[in-house]
C-alpha cells in the first residue's frame, strides 16, 4: 500500500461517506515484513492507534519505535509510513480526519 512491502488488511469500522470531516476510520493489520509507504497528510490528519505488535513509524523524517498503546498523529502536510519490524502481527486503527 502506498509503494511499501506487502499488503494491508482493513476493516471499515465507519461507513465515512455518511460522516463530515472523516475521511477514514479502520483496523488495520500488517503481517511480519509489510509496510505502508511514505504518504502525505494535506488539509487532514491521521491518527496511528497501535492495538497489538510493534513496528517503525518515520513520521515526518523522525524514525520511532512503536509498541501497543502508543498514538501517532501526522497532518499539515506532513508525511509518514510504518512498517511492521517485528515477527508478530500489527494491528491499529487508522482514523484521518479532514478539515
Amino acid at each position: 500500500m502506498r509503494g511499501g512491502e506487502g499488503s494491508a488488511e482493513f476493516v471499515h469500522l465507519v461507513d465515512c461517506e455518511q460522516e463530515k470531516n472523516l475521511r477514514l476510520m479502520s483496523e488495520l493489520t500488517l503481517q511480519p515484513g509489510c509496510s505502508i509507504g511514505n504518504h502525505c497528510h494535506e488539509s487532514e490528519t491521521e491518527y496511528y492507534i497501535i492495538l497489538s505488535g510493534s513496528g517503525t513509524v518515520n513520521d515526518n523524517g523522525s524514525e520511532m519505535q512503536v509498541n501497543a498503546g502508543d498514538v501517532i498523529i501526522t497532518g499539515n502536510g506532513a508525511s509518514h509510513s510504518i512498517s511492521n519490524t517485528s515477527s508478530a502481527l500489527l494491528v491499529f486503527l487508522a482514523v484521518i480526519v479532514t478539515y
